[in-house]
């Protein structure tokens, strides 16, 4: 029996979660489709009523992952709140449902450019986000230091995730928390 429009809608809202979360977790290139399908409790066959390849998929996926990373973060009123949220050790060890920037960064950059999603909107509004929250501490944003704190925030979350000594690991994530913590407290020459 086919499914109805609207669990056709569901399905694939559930096979988008799965990807995104099973891709950031493993990497693109090490989940196939069945590990999807399978994930979203759905069978192989039914993935190309949904997707024309792998490849629609991921860019939808990636999509799909950074515009719930955008939600997530934004009912965070202050620097000091997002950077405590982006450099959590929760954040940290959960990266099937962290930031898609810090998970696949690598591989979203090999994509053919049709493929990568909407990584640069997803970037801009990450910015725009981080200059809003100087703006509401101070009155003005400094989009230069927005862009250098975002690429600090990835960089450590990234370093965070690949160490495997723990402790350097917390350290990192600590470290660079009090590092734009302080650097929040500094005046900006705009």
């Amino acid at each position: 029996m086919r499914p109805t429009r609207e669990q056709a809608k569901e399905n694939r809202q559930r096979i988008l979660d799965t990807a995104a979360r099973l891709f950031r977790k493993n990497g693109i290139h090490a989940v196939g489709v069945d590990a999807v399908m399978k994930g979203a409790g759905l069978t192989h066959g039914g993935f190309y009523g949904h997707f024309k390849s792998k490849n629609d998929l991921t860019a939808e996926a990636a999509s799909h992952a950074m515009d719930a990373a955008l939600h997530a973060f934004a009912d965070v009123k202050s620097i000091g709140d997002f950077v405590a949220g982006y450099l959590s050790e929760e954040h940290r060890d959960i990266a099937g449902n962290g930031c898609t920037i810090a998970a696949l960064g690598p591989e979203l950059a090999r994509l053919p450019q049709g493929q990568r999603g909407t990584v640069s909107d997803y970037v801009r509004a990450q910015i725009a986000q981080i200059e809003a929250l100087q703006a509401a501490a101070d009155g003005k944003s400094d989009r230069r230091k927005a862009i250098a704190d975002l690429s600090s925030l990835v960089g450590a979350l990234v370093m965070a995730r690949t160490v495997d000594d723990p402790q350097l690991s917390d350290e990192i994530l600590t470290e660079t928390r009090l590092y734009l913590a302080a650097d929040a407290e500094r005046p900006t020459d705009s």
